[in-house]
């Protein structure tokens, strides 16, 4: 079964590696393009991620470089990897071929000049998150302490990507900024974020937010960071389902999706370890769920909501 994953951290290991690692095999790669093939992945979103102790007139530059990669090593080598720049893009995908797509996990990278995150739609971006866990000129995330919402900027980002069709991602914001975004958003995601209810951390969405989320056409992908999917010991793919089996329950059987986190996770999920491993999940939920649903889960749900 062909899976849609809406986040990993791959370019930020290539761009570290300042190219001595290949996206084709490299074993340091969850997501490298032998594994990708091996899980059945058609669809898999490439994160832009800016390490926050980076000097901020350097943070740019670093999101050059790691599109660098993304066009270099990702694409370039491997003419079966085919960038998704228009959403109807996915549906011209041929048999053997995979669809990569850009995302921007918090804006650090933009500063306050709204002309930078033009030049990155331009080269691909489709889905933007506002922050990471620290706050910057646009939100606060989950692990800023002030606790404020979006700024003026950052409501002008989401107007941008309102009118450009990106997404906006909800997954690293605090609460005033994630009800704010769903205030002033048309095209709302959480790429990779797990039921609070089910592990108390601060990275996952409270029962209130995953209903609104519902309410309002959007997808919840469940990740697979191990802190996120469980509060103590080793993270299993059943405790993975116990997050799918809560958002069921909430009404969002038609809007979960997977967002693995590969690649900026050390610990994995036993039988997670990289995309080669999605099967694993795959086969679990179908022993627990119909097979359309489990459909929906591994790519149908995301291409009913994408934007149109």
């Amino acid at each position: 079964m062909n899976v849609i994953d809406l986040h990993c951290d791959l370019l930020m290991k290539l761009n570290d590696a300042k190219g001595t690692l290949s996206f084709n095999n490299a074993p340091e790669l969850d997501t490298n393009y032998e594994r990708l093939v091996k899980g059945h992945v058609k669809v898999q979103a490439f994160a832009i991620f800016i390490h926050p102790e980076l000097d901020a007139d350097q943070k740019f530059q670093e999101a050059l470089n790691q599109i660098y990669y993304f066009y270099h090593e990702v694409l370039d080598n491997h003419p079966n990897m085919k960038q998704i720049k228009d959403w109807a893009d996915i549906d011209q995908l041929q048999d053997g071929e995979i669809g990569a797509m850009l995302t921007l996990e918090g804006v650090d990278a933009i500063g306050n000049d709204l002309k930078k995150l033009k030049i990155l739609y331009e080269l691909g971006v489709r889905s933007v998150g506002l922050t990471w866990n620290n706050a910057n000129l646009a939100a606060d995330g989950v692990g800023e302490s002030r606790g404020a919402g979006l700024t003026t900027f950052g409501r002008e980002i989401v107007q941008f990507n309102n009118a450009h069709k990106i997404f906006t991602d909800v997954s690293h914001l605090n609460e005033p900024g994630f009800w704010d975004v769903m205030e002033e958003g048309k095209y709302v995601i959480a790429s990779h974020s797990n039921a609070r209810t089910i592990c108390n951390h601060r990275r996952n969405l409270l029962d209130e937010q995953a209903k609104a989320l519902f309410d309002k056409g959007s997808m919840i992908h469940v990740v697979y960071c191990p802190p996120f999917v469980k509060e103590s010991g080793r993270a299993s793919i059943d405790d993975l389902m116990k997050h799918i089996d809560h958002f069921c329950a909430l009404g969002g059987v038609q809007h979960i999706g997977l967002g693995s986190d590969f690649d900026g996770i050390d610990e994995k999920v036993i039988g997670l370890e990289n995309a080669s491993k999605q099967a694993h999940l795959i086969n679990e939920l179908l022993k627990r769920f119909s097979e359309d649903e489990v459909k929906g889960f591994a790519y149908q749900n995301f291409l009913n909501h994408r934007p149109n």
